[in-house]
């Protein structure tokens, strides 16, 4: 027989407990409306605003027309418009845009019969970002080379030859004119500055620091939140243990099962998925390393001040799900709403991401991805400073 009395004091109870707890209730708020609006909002976006540099080595009117055209268009944000192709190659190289558009020296020269080259100069590495800049800068010049073909018949006469009755005059005005021009105006060519990337070359290295991610901090969660639950903290405090010694093993323990975790993760991929590590493997092994000691240090840092693994788990989860769909793993940063790029640099797994793609990917060595290591560093040493200075041995 079913006591209800028995079962509304439980319910009671339960509901108290959870108010008890207001980081657990905060959460179970919080988490929902952070994932509802990560998925609605946020991964259901186009691509937009993809960083671009346009190196323009003619000027004129079809020049004006063409940078109006590029700038009228949401996909591309032009951070500059300069006159250097070396310079706009470099600005790839470095990171600072993902394509550099180069309009050459003939472009206005609407009535020659040479065919212009223009080339669009991209950042391979960002896969996802590729595959929209190039068809879409591709269909874009071939409106235009359709426009300057229509004025060069314009110029030739062949549009008022055309409206002309006298047959003979028009066969002589079309022959003055090949109407294959029209579809040579413009030759678009693409240069992929690290050759053709996969998506899977593009997912592995976020999928690494995801992968540490998630062990790191939920793993620090049983390690020492689930220890304080069992009692296990509270005896080993009882020998002269200090708060120092205890997060360093666990730091020393952490390290060690997450290098070797990465490494099968790193061989596994090359064996499987044919990835390849175009950059220093030590690099890779230390980016990887430092980002463990980041996200175990977060967690001490949460574990410091909780009593359960549960409460844990509940302030946990409204920071570990963000970080894996604001940072970029599975899409590039460009495919969100602007307030949820600027978010994304508040979280470690962003930087850890991008320093990993440089050095897989790229082939990039230290000098390219410094600010990474460093905001990582940073971020690990606040991380650390407040688990250590709260560290609380009596909850």
């Amino acid at each position: 027989m079913v006591e209800s009395k028995k079962m509304m004091w439980m319910l009671k109870k339960d509901l108290l407990v959870l108010w008890r707890h207001k980081p657990r209730l905060i959460s179970l708020i919080v988490f929902p409306i952070l994932m509802i609006a990560l998925f609605g909002y946020g991964m259901g976006g186009s691509i937009e605003n993809i960083p671009v540099v346009v190196v323009k080595e003619s000027s004129g009117p079809v020049t004006d027309q063409t940078l109006n055209a590029i700038k009228g268009l949401s996909l591309y944000d032009v951070k500059d418009i300069i006159t250097s192709p070396d310079e706009g190659k470099q600005m790839v190289q470095n990171g600072q845009v993902k394509a550099a558009i180069l309009i050459p020296p003939d472009y206005e020269d609407i009535n020659s019969s040479q065919t212009k080259s223009v080339t669009i100069y991209i950042d391979s590495s960002d896969q996802i970002a590729a595959q929209v800049l190039i068809p879409a800068t591709q269909t874009l010049f071939t409106q235009i080379s359709a426009q300057i073909g229509i004025e060069k018949m314009q110029s030739t006469g062949l549009a008022s030859a055309i409206q002309v009755q006298n047959v003979s005059v028009a066969s002589n005005s079309m022959a003055a004119f090949n109407p294959q021009d029209l579809m040579n105006t413009i030759n678009f060519q693409i240069v992929k500055e690290y050759g053709d990337i996969r998506y899977i070359d593009f997912l592995v290295p976020a999928i690494l620091a995801m992968t540490v991610m998630f062990s790191a901090m939920f793993g620090m969660g049983e390690s020492l939140a689930g220890e304080r639950e069992r009692g296990e903290l509270a005896r080993l405090f009882m020998t002269p243990t200090s708060v120092t010694t205890v997060i360093s093993g666990k730091i020393l323990s952490k390290l060690t099962i997450e290098t070797v975790r990465a490494l099968i993760l790193i061989v596994v991929a090359i064996m499987l998925f044919g990835v390849i590590i175009n950059g220093s493997m030590v690099l890779t092994l230390l980016l990887l390393v430092l980002s463990v000691l980041c996200f175990v240090g977060f967690g001490i840092m949460i574990s410091a001040r909780v009593g359960t693994q549960e409460d844990y788990a509940q302030i946990v989860m409204p920071f570990t799900m963000p970080m894996m769909f604001v940072s970029g793993v599975f899409y590039p940063l460009e495919t969100m709403p602007w307030i949820f790029q600027k978010i994304a640099y508040l979280f470690p797994l962003t930087y850890a991401n991008d320093a990993l793609r440089a050095v897989m990917l790229k082939g990039a060595g230290l000098g390219a991805i410094w600010v990474d290591v460093v905001v990582l560093l940073g971020f690990t040493a606040l991380f650390y400073a407040l688990g250590v200075t709260r560290f609380n041995r009596d909850i």
